[in-house]
């Protein structure tokens, strides 16, 4: 008889393996047991017209289970555990609608899931503009956009939607992002095209240089997209994530070739302020707001005097064209701290006594 025979399993390995099963068992009715405790919040949620997702509660959640963590289970590894088990202990009280850039696979997605956890229903979009609608009108509950890349700059598009939409920020992620060339073949032969969102290509116009220099490149309305679009055609290729070629059954010819090794996306969290309130301050928080200033010299120079008066640090300053065609200017910034703090709320009550425009885009944690 030919052939190798199987290992044959030890006496202790089989008794080690009889206690996972037993404490497996343990955790199965624990979490059931957990799940049914959630239904109940759910019940009185409900009747008291209370916000059936609270960010802030999963943040404070998690930090004490990870204060109490004696290991051998890393931190990181215990937060990712908990948010899933929130998440689906959450679906049972109500799935979160979660609009995001489709389709499958995008970093928009992975931004999602690391926030609400894979229970969330998302709801996939063909552009940002989408995800603001949706997230507007109320088809979806909650929103997922990019905002700001570490290499590129401003989602310009993003920064523009906030202005005229009624949403606001409540919370961030930031994904270390990695761009793979995607195709049918593993080959980089005959490649004609490359496909992937505007922003994805300018991650990568280094590495397309030097090893497809003569192929066309193709702006979509997502990486993901682009991956779809590869997978309809052996001349296409994409850049796009692992996921992406996971869902759309591609070959990853080339690993991680953005142009930058550390290369960081920042998404927003948006709802409607009857979804969701502010965040309570958390201790270590982002504001964000919109500001326009009367043409006049020295104006954005007096935008920067309340902060600096109040002790109040700028972590950004964008400005976008006003499309007026007066030459007028939107400024986004985004400060450290929380409307709540004292020299907050005093440093952007001067503020609004300066500008022409003023809007708070949202006070929420900053993503770790």
């Amino acid at each position: 008889m030919s052939g190798k025979s199987q290992p044959v399993q030890s006496e202790a390995l089989g008794a080690l393996r009889v206690q996972i099963d037993s404490i497996d068992q343990q955790l199965l009715s624990l979490l059931n047991q957990r799940a049914r405790v959630a239904e109940q919040v759910g019940e009185l949620k409900r009747h008291e017209g209370t916000p059936f997702f609270r960010p802030d509660r999963v943040a404070q959640v998690i930090e004490k289970i990870q204060h109490a963590n004696q290991g051998p289970l890393l931190n990181q590894h215990v937060a990712a555990i908990w948010r899933e088990i929130m998440s689906a202990c959450l679906a049972l009280e109500t799935p979160q609608r979660v609009a995001v850039l489709g389709p499958e696979g995008t970093f928009c997605e992975q931004a999602a899931i690391e926030f609400f956890g894979s229970a969330a229903n998302l709801i996939y979009c063909s552009s940002f503009d989408e995800v603001f609608h949706a997230t507007a009108a109320g088809t979806a509950q909650f929103g997922v956009v990019g905002v700001e890349n570490s290499t590129e700059g401003v989602v310009a598009r993003s920064l523009d939607l906030f202005l005229r939409s009624p949403v606001h920020v409540v919370g961030e992620v930031s994904l270390l992002v990695r761009h793979n060339l995607l195709r049918q073949t593993n080959s980089l032969d005959g490649i004609e095209v490359v496909m992937a969102h505007p922003q994805a290509l300018a991650q990568c116009q280094g590495w397309l240089s030097q090893h497809l220099p003569h192929a066309e490149r193709r702006a979509v309305s997502s990486n993901a997209e682009g991956a779809r679009l590869a997978a309809t055609n052996p001349a296409w290729a994409a850049l796009a994530s692992e996921r992406a070629a996971a869902q759309f059954g591609l070959h990853i010819v080339a690993h991680a070739i953005q142009d930058e090794a550390y290369n960081r996306t920042r998404f927003a969290v948006i709802c409607l302020p009857q979804t969701l309130a502010m965040p309570p301050a958390s201790g270590r928080d982002c504001t964000s707001i919109v500001v326009s200033v009367p043409n006049r010299p020295g104006a954005v120079h007096d935008l920067l005097v309340p902060l600096k008066s109040n002790g109040v640090s700028m972590t950004r300053f964008e400005s976008r064209p006003a499309k007026s065609g007066q030459w007028e200017y939107y400024f986004y910034i985004d400060i450290a701290g929380h409307p709540s703090q004292a020299n907050v709320a005093a440093a952007l009550q001067e503020l609004r006594g300066l500008c022409a425009y003023y809007k708070v885009l949202g006070a929420y944690p900053v993503s770790e």
